[in-house]
């Protein structure tokens, strides 16, 4: 699907999918590629503007992450962000060095409001800082268009040639005005019309499918998530009966999940698919046996996962396509595409074996972010309870497991999350926050129960609030929700006997415990 593209070109910022949402929020296209990315493939996009994300290395450094300078004269507008500012400059003749004063935090920002980046931005606006290094002298051909006190060159601008440059983050929050500074270069720098709506991306979707798969059979791994449900109606209403719907009980779903699952996708629910349900729980217990390093047990699962596709295929004979609901974070956070570390490996993405028996395997959401998701879900009139539920990973209880999986403590994760989910729902929590689960630790600690001396489990509760789940904060719960969930859990959950909450936020941490 030809569509106006923004591209991301990342040298390793740990906000490069940040950015990609922050532009997409403004209806306008965006993809991620890596600084390795060869200037053809970048000329072939066509793109109405490149970003330069930031990056942790200082761009004198002989070995530090770089790009030619021929992207220069592409006459494609520019804008380079933090370590993307600095190497545009230093590429370009400017000067950048270690910073006299580090700038760290939200900062106060002057800004010419005559630049056509800061068109309705406050003279001065608060704008989130992070560099040890700074530009000590902007390129020939630039104007300055912000500064601070620490920092006399916070942006500038080469308008001959549509290029920008900016030290701080304007994709992060505490920039105050930083949506609109990316409003204004996609709109007012690149000349974008906004073509990146649900409701064309849906339409041209359903079209696309259709026209790949043509008289094929296809199989959807179906796991009854936001992101699978709403590849499975995409593709029913692209192919209908040519889709059969797979879902497999791996036995690491929450309490009573398989149960739900079935009863809305399968025969007796509202869509009319084919639906498969395999009921796996011991082959995957077998296969993760004494397994405990978070990235072997996500590749395990997904393997198995493609190894159960494989054998309904057979049984349904000649399948050509495998459907997954991959979706971009996914994507980024296992390494593919932008120049980021390997956070963690996705079961349908990092996750598959090197050979998988399908003809193809289709993606459809593969390049949306998850509130882009649930808009597509809401398009395909799939109803509010569905598309707005707990996000829930692929390999499920196994990445809230922390150590090896055995089917005594998926029970008790099982327990203790439908008790934290049913207190927090009764508190009116699950409306305020966007993801909350219990997970079980790997580890085992000294209590006292009735009068006796127990060595049991601890488990750990999560609630999160975000809005693209990319960044998240810790979720400030009333204490009387946690302290009523803590003692029933310790009351009805076998085996533990302390109760933990997760204060860490995203970043350090991921929103998952694995």
């Amino acid at each position: 699907m030809k569509r106006e593209t923004v591209v991301v070109l990342d040298f390793g910022g740990q906000y490069n999918q940040l950015i990609a949402r922050r532009v997409r929020e403004c209806n306008v296209y965006c993809e991620i590629y890596s600084y390795k990315t060869d200037i053809q493939t970048i000329k072939d996009i066509q793109p109405k503007g490149i970003i330069f994300t930031g990056g942790p290395n200082s761009c004198y450094e002989p070995d530090s992450p770089t790009y030619t300078k021929e992207i220069f004269e592409l006459g494609v507008p520019i804008l380079g962000i933090c370590y993307g500012a600095q190497l545009m400059m230093h590429l370009l003749g400017g000067k950048v060095e270690k910073a006299p004063v580090r700038e760290y935090g939200k900062i106060e920002v002057n800004v010419d409001t005559n630049s056509k980046l800061f068109t309705n931005v406050s003279p001065k606006t608060i704008c989130w800082m992070s560099h040890n290094d700074y530009i000590s002298k902007a390129a020939p051909g630039f104007e300055i268009s912000a500064w601070t006190n620490d920092c006399p060159v916070a942006g500038m601008e080469n308008t001959d040639k549509n290029l920008y440059a900016i030290q701080f983050h304007p994709e992060v929050l505490h920039t105050q005005e930083g949506t609109k500074m990316l409003s204004n270069f996609v709109y007012n720098v690149c000349g974008c019309a906004g073509d990146w709506k649900m409701d064309s991306f849906v339409e041209d979707s359903i079209r696309s499918i259709r026209e790949k798969v043509g008289s094929g059979k296809v199989l959807c791994a179906l796991s009854g998530g936001v992101d699978s449900s709403v590849a499975a109606v995409l593709l029913s209403k692209a192919v209908g009966n040519q889709l059969t719907c797979v879902f497999v009980d791996h036995g690491l779903l929450r309490k009573n999940e398989g149960d739900e699952v079935e009863a809305v996708f399968g025969p007796e629910g509202p869509y009319d698919l084919n639906f498969i349900r395999v009921n796996a729980q011991e082959r995957f217990y077998s296969r993760l046996a004494g397994v405990e390093e978070p990235e072997e047990k996500r590749k395990i699962i997904g393997e198995e996962f493609i190894r159960v596709f494989e054998e309904v295929a057979r049984k349904i004979g000649a399948v050509d396509f495998l459907v997954q609901g991959t979706i971009y974070p996914d994507v980024v956070e296992s390494g593919v595409g932008g120049e980021s570390t390997v956070i963690k490996s996705h079961h349908n993405v990092g996750g598959l074996p090197d050979y998988v028996d399908f003809k193809e395997i289709i993606e459809p959401l593969r390049y949306l972010f998850k509130d882009e998701v649930r808009k597509a879900g809401l398009e395909l009139g799939i109803p509010d309870y569905l598309v707005f539920r707990q996000p829930f990973p692929g390999p499920g209880l196994g990445i809230r497991i922390v150590g090896e999986i055995t089917a005594e403590k998926v029970k008790m994760v099982q327990d203790a999350d439908a008790i934290w989910r049913e207190e927090i729902a009764k508190a009116g929590w699950d409306k305020k926050v966007n993801q909350y689960f219990a997970a079980l630790t790997n580890m085992k600690s000294v209590g006292v129960m009735g009068d006796e001396r127990t060595y049991d489990y601890a488990i750990a509760l999560r609630a999160v609030t975000t809005t693209d789940f990319m960044t998240a904060e810790s979720a400030e719960i009333p204490w009387e929700v946690i302290g009523k969930t803590t003692s029933r859990i310790v009351n009805e959950v076998k085996h533990v006997n302390r109760v933990l909450y997760d204060c860490t936020g995203k970043p350090p941490a991921t929103i998952e415990m694995e």
